[in-house]
């Protein structure tokens, strides 16, 4: 079979894909088998199996890239076709990473369910937001009135208003602080609420809300003195975790490794789930063939969507001049799922398939150099302390090994355990 280049190309743009798009389930690859455990099907678990009528507040995290967003976007599938009504939005669209607050995300996600619900003739007004958004538009002097079909819109006034200027996001929050609870309250009585009867009128079990892209929550400092995720979800979560419905929220890695973890279990009750990457080689060396196999099935997949997995690998000599370029590609990505499309599609960029090793090796030295050009001595020593031990501590110089995925997370029978990203291991800095 011929290969589509441009088709083959695009399908490589390392961005998640949307598993509600026919096209894009073809290119998707179910990692669980190989990730040490299916947390998607625990997340869904805990909400459809074990607690669908009493709301659930879960904790999402993992490296950037390591394919999240496209799990989120499975989880949302799969809950939808057990009867709930799924809202998913991305916070970085809606919010200034940067500087967020508490009553952004309650806001933003009032917002978005209300938008999803007007898409299903559920149509809300509701009362405290009415008095609320007229004091509101006098301080950001843009009138947001609420008529029976612009709930959704007035939030939107709001927060498209406020994202890109600092100095009104001040002003609003110095109006909204003092009525966090009380807007808390109101979203739960008078939105999801209602929300969750008229669901339920419909034929649906339940309200899901799955808040993605919160762990890209910049480290800026509060004027509390901690960093924006340890305030949001450790200092405020108890408020993040009281809206009346199930949700999912993604949260920043780091925190994992933050002395605040133990405080952040207590707030929501439970330990975030971390998405590990796909291993390629196994905790005591060695590689590991099934980890290895599925990552070159995604890259088979976008080049022949269409295609049996078996009769794929048949097709390597399409795209590669040999199996084993594509192993060292696999290899190389440490089973970052993003990486290895973004490799892939440099290769595109310098020359047509199939893609030589000499191409391949001039795209990994580039990438190579890109990392090591931001990496101190104390990081280097950290790093082979990682390649020894196989174990990070929670201080806070590890914390930057992972934020910068210098170092990465797997999973096997006994845990997690973790080791330096591939391609960093061939420097001749990490070498001692």
């Amino acid at each position: 079979m011929a290969l589509d280049l441009g088709r083959f190309y695009q399908a490589c743009n390392p961005s998640p894909l949307d598993l509600a798009n026919p096209e894009a389930r073809k290119y998707y690859i179910d990692f669980s088998s190989v990730r040490g455990g299916n947390i998607m099907r625990e997340l869904g678990r805990t909400i459809s199996r074990l607690s669908p009528d009493k709301p659930t507040c879960q904790l999402f995290t993992g490296h950037i890239g390591c394919g999240k967003s496209t799990e989120l976007q499975r989880l949302k599938a799969d809950l939808g076709q057990q009867g709930f009504h799924v809202v998913y939005f991305e916070s970085s669209q809606v919010l200034e990473m940067a500087d967020v607050d508490v009553t952004d995300i309650l806001l933003a996600i009032a917002r978005q369910v209300s938008e999803s619900l007007d898409a299903v003739q559920i149509r809300l007004k509701p009362g405290y937001f009415v008095s609320l958004f007229r004091e509101i538009g006098e301080i950001l002097q843009t009138p947001v009135e609420i008529s029976d079909v612009e709930f959704s819109v007035g939030i939107a006034k709001i927060t498209s208003k406020t994202k890109d200027s600092p100095k009104l996001r001040s002003q609003l929050r110095q109006y909204l602080e003092p009525r966090t609870n009380g807007i808390l309250e109101a979203i739960n009585k008078e939105i999801f609420a209602p929300a969750t009867e008229r669901l339920k009128q419909q034929g649906r079990k339940g309200l899901v809300v799955i808040i993605d892209n919160l762990d890209r929550l910049d480290n800026s400092v509060k004027p509390t003195g901690q960093i924006q995720p340890e305030y949001l979800f450790v200092e405020r979560g108890e408020q993040l975790s009281q809206l009346n419905c199930h949700v999912v929220y993604t949260i920043p890695l780091i925190l994992r490794f933050s002395n605040a973890l133990g405080r952040l279990m207590n707030r929501f009750g439970r330990e975030p789930q971390a998405l590990p990457m796909v291993p390629v080689q196994l905790r005591a060396g060695g590689e590991y063939k099934e980890g290895m196999a599925q990552l070159q099935q995604m890259v088979l997949a976008r080049a022949f969507p269409d295609i049996h997995p078996v009769q794929r690998v048949d097709l390597i000599p399409e795209i590669f001049d040999s199996p084993e370029t594509l192993e060292r590609l696999c290899r190389v990505s440490g089973g970052h799922a993003r990486n290895l499309l973004m490799l892939v599609s440099r290769c595109l960029e310098r020359d047509d398939p199939p893609l030589s090793r000499d191409c391949i090796e001039g795209v990994i030295r580039q990438r190579r150099n890109e990392l090591t050009m931001a990496i101190t001595e104390d990081e280097w020593e950290l790093l082979r302390q990682v390649g020894q031990q196989k174990s990070l501590r929670g201080e806070e110089r590890y914390q930057i090994l992972v934020r910068d995925m210098f170092v990465f997370e797997y999973r096997d029978s006994e845990g997690s355990w973790f080791d330096i990203n591939p391609i960093l291991a061939e420097a001749k800095e990490f070498q001692p």
